[in-house]
């Protein structure tokens, strides 16, 4: 019980205070990459302290959903963190779902920023939810696709027990079928943490935003709190596709020794996967909206095709 405490204590810690680094790590990289020398590294450290000290405006149209909707948005982001494990497999609310909880938790939240948008009455907050909607109509059966490529090979949907399995495989694991799961879950992540090709979250042009939009009628501690869950979304996906498609070196368990390896190679691969977007949104415009839907269907194209090899083989 002590042990189960203290993991939920630590994964914790580690999803709301790494998430802004992952963040900050990618801007940095982008900004080295066109020559610039971008934001500090611990810029949205700054930005969200600065924000959560600021009172809020609210619309004279909002009603109490407003209010409350940046509280249950953080709150569902962070318990879809504790079920993916980390540096260990041994995830603190792994027990609670597998999986399918987590991309139903990613909708819930995905639905009350949408709702909370359309709430003020703004222009932008219904363009941006309409846009938001229609795309996570895609997002989520294309992630269910991705991670289930990767289930039928483990015959399991829970996160941990699949984590330790690719990890115990040797490098035969790796085959044709292994790397278009990890193409096109690949495409997912970009999606759904809403970078570049799909969005661009340093933007406020109305003709390309779709996340931004949805913000623009929050302010002071709400405004903190939306951005501060959507990066811990952002870390929340970068630790599914570790724990999927590159567990090697994961811990079973906060017991047992090597934790500190485990940790350091956990960060490691953060800053790989950091660098990696990075490259993808300096390599890559956004692309037109009506664009996105074939992007993303192509990811789902590439995971039933790894259906099928799985399937076979």
């Amino acid at each position: 019980m002590l042990q189960t405490a203290f993991g939920l204590f630590l994964q914790t810690v580690l999803l709301i205070g790494l998430a802004p680094l992952v963040q900050g790590l990618v801007k940095k990289i982008k900004a080295r990459l066109q020559n610039r020398i971008g934001p500090p590294l611990l810029q949205s450290y700054y930005e969200i302290a600065k924000d959560l000290r600021k009172q809020a405006v609210i619309s004279q149209h909002a009603s109490w959903f407003t209010r409350y909707a940046p509280y249950i948005v953080w709150s569902c982001i962070v318990t879809a963190g504790l079920i993916v494990p980390s540096f260990f497999a041994d995830s603190p609310l792994g027990f609670a779902g597998d999986v399918l909880m987590v991309i139903y938790l990613f909708g819930t939240a995905r639905i009350f920023t949408a709702l909370a948008a359309l709430d003020s009455g703004s222009a932008f907050g219904g363009m941006g939810s309409s846009r938001e909607m229609a795309i996570g109509a895609i997002i989520e059966p294309a992630l269910l696709l991705a991670v289930l490529g990767v289930c039928l090979a483990g015959k399991t949907t829970v996160l941990s027990q699949l984590a330790l399995q690719v990890a115990g495989q040797s490098w035969d694991f790796i085959d044709p079928a292994y790397g278009l799961a990890v193409l096109a879950m690949l495409i997912v992540v970009m999606a759904e943490t809403g970078r570049i090709p799909v969005d661009n979250p340093d933007t406020h042009l109305e003709l390309t935003m779709i996340h931004e939009a949805m913000l623009l009628e929050y302010s002071g501690r709400y405004l903190g709190l939306m951005m501060w869950a959507a990066e811990v979304k952002q870390l929340v996906v970068l630790n599914l596709f570790i724990s999927l498609f590159f567990p090697w070196g994961i811990a079973g368990g906060l017991a047992e020794a090597g934790l500190a390896v485990s940790l350091l190679l956990y960060l490691l691969k953060l800053a790989l996967l950091a660098a990696t977007l990075a490259v993808v949104e300096t390599l890559y415009a956004k692309v037109r909206l009506f664009k996105v839907p074939p992007l993303l269907s192509s990811s789902m194209a590439l995971s039933v095709l790894v259906i099928i090899l799985r399937i076979v083989m």
